[in-house]
């Protein structure tokens, strides 16, 4: 419980009105300060969170928007005990830069605006499901699964297997779309459903600890491309913490300049972007295994430990990730041994490869921020993400994600609907001058590639070799 919770125990007193000074001080789990709408919360030590570590990406900051991005209405009250004060606001008339702690009056007529286009979805249904729509997703991604599992078992032929692999690498990727939807409670309003759903085609089906996704999905939808701001605080973006194989801003590539192997990496980055994609799956299995099992790994998420020790579903985990793997083996076991070695490589490297590229496109090359100088929200998640142009093929292999802007902008508003409000929001962003970017799948990755020179050359340019 955080202290908040034994500070509000005299509720009858008057709440203290705390500067934006003082609020900026409290970055760190076991100091923890949040301020949503006007008010402050001491959420210090608040490890069984249900929503687990992420509430702590918003330490010493305002977070109003996210808050209202991950919960639903009803969840304000589980907050009130925390309760330790009012925020002083600080409105400026003129400032070069805005945060979300200070603004101008404009700036806070443009956020009641966002929050005003958000109640409208809601009362147009937006985040209401189709569940006809995601019993077809789920039945043609068993569709995917059986064809993969009849090229791997009925035939001898090497390069029949390797279709199957092949295959089957795109059937965990699709898995992956839709375990990240029922996640994302997209699908079920009860919370429970999302979960077991999760459960199901995460750790059983695709091979992913959903309590390890959770612990650093969550937090990269709240701090998206932001460099923590302080050691040991929780708001900076896990997804960008690809050092030493991979740097997105100059700041990163400087923890390599005293290592050989970190400067090799750094200089030539752009060239082994496509071939490091290739292991990303193994990465992340190997990551939801320790998640669960223990064992030796780096875990991205400042607050790892904390969601490994509250994740309520550890039991069924265990076995379900222990099931997915039987079941591999089942499926390799009916092939040579060579052709089964071969499999096992081709299905975990298509599928990072798949994976991953959707990923990057979302973000990779996109502004990155010190988390303690990041833009409101709705400008935080568009300048930091790409939307991937629309088409059937798109549509299908992105999951949804070629809406990537609109998604974190409403995080659980269902995938079928994305389109819908893709409109909105291009409107919204007209009206309000605000830009945000869009590109075809292979434009996209050459603006990667780009991003990922220019930072190299930086490198160099900035720490030559001594």
């Amino acid at each position: 419980m955080g202290k908040g919770g034994e500070a509000s125990q005299a509720s009858e007193k008057p709440l203290r009105k705390i500067t934006i000074e003082e609020l900026t001080k409290h970055r760190f789990p076991n100091d923890a300060w949040l301020a949503y709408k006007g008010r402050v919360y001491d959420v210090s030590n608040w490890e069984d969170h249900p929503g687990g570590s992420v509430i702590f990406t918003h330490a010493g900051d305002d977070c109003t928007d996210i808050f209202a991005a991950f919960h639903p209405l009803t969840a304000v009250k589980d907050m009130q005990k925390y309760e330790i004060g009012v925020l002083e606001e600080k409105i400026v008339d003129n400032i070069e830069k805005t945060t979300t702690l200070i603004k101008t009056q404009k700036q806070k007529d443009f956020e009641k605006a966002y929050r005003e286009l958000r109640n409208k979805l809601i009362t147009m249904g937006m985040f209401n499901a189709s569940y006809s729509y995601y019993a077809f997703k789920v039945t043609s991604n068993l569709a995917i699964l059986a064809l993969s599992v009849f090229l791997a078992t009925q035939f001898k032929s090497f390069w029949i297997n390797m279709i199957g692999a092949v295959v089957l690498g795109l059937f965990w990727q699709q898995c992956g779309w839709l375990a990240h939807d029922f996640l994302h409670h997209q699908v079920f309003k009860n919370r429970v459903y999302g979960d077991v759903a999760g459960l199901i085609i995460g750790n059983l089906f695709q091979g992913f600890s959903v309590g390890w996704w959770k612990s650093k999905h969550n937090s990269h939808h709240a701090v998206p491309n932001l460099h923590a701001s302080v050691e040991g605080a929780c708001d900076g973006d896990p997804d960008i913490d690809t050092m030493p194989i991979l740097a997105w801003t100059l700041k990163m590539a400087e923890s390599a300049r005293s290592s050989s192997f970190g400067r090799f990496m750094i200089k030539n980055q752009a060239f082994f972007y496509f071939p490091v994609l290739l292991f990303a799956r193994l990465a992340w299995a190997h990551q939801s295994w320790v998640f669960v099992w223990g064992g030796y790994g780096q875990h991205s998420v400042q607050g790892a430990s904390i969601d490994r020790k509250n994740n309520k579903y550890v039991t069924a985990e265990r076995y379900l990730l222990v099931v997915h793997y039987i079941c591999l083996l089942w499926i390799m076991s009916k092939m040579s041994l060579f052709n089964a070695l071969m499999y096992f490589f081709v299905a975990q490297t298509s599928c990072g490869l798949m994976l991953a590229l959707v990923f990057g496109l979302g973000h990779n090359g996109m502004a990155v921020y010190p988390a303690n100088e990041r833009p409101d929200f709705w400008k935080l998640q568009v300048t930091t993400t790409r939307n991937v142009k629309s088409n059937w093929f798109s549509d299908w292999f992105c999951g949804g994600l070629q809406y990537q802007v609109d998604h974190h902008l409403f995080p659980s508003l269902p995938r079928h609907n994305l389109g819908k409000v893709h409109k909105l929001v291009e409107s919204f962003c007209k009206e309000q001058g605000v830009s945000y970017h869009e590109a075809d799948m292979i434009e996209g990755n050459i603006e990667v590639l780009q991003h990922l020179a220019k930072v190299s050359i930086e490198f160099v340019k900035e720490f030559p070799a001594m």
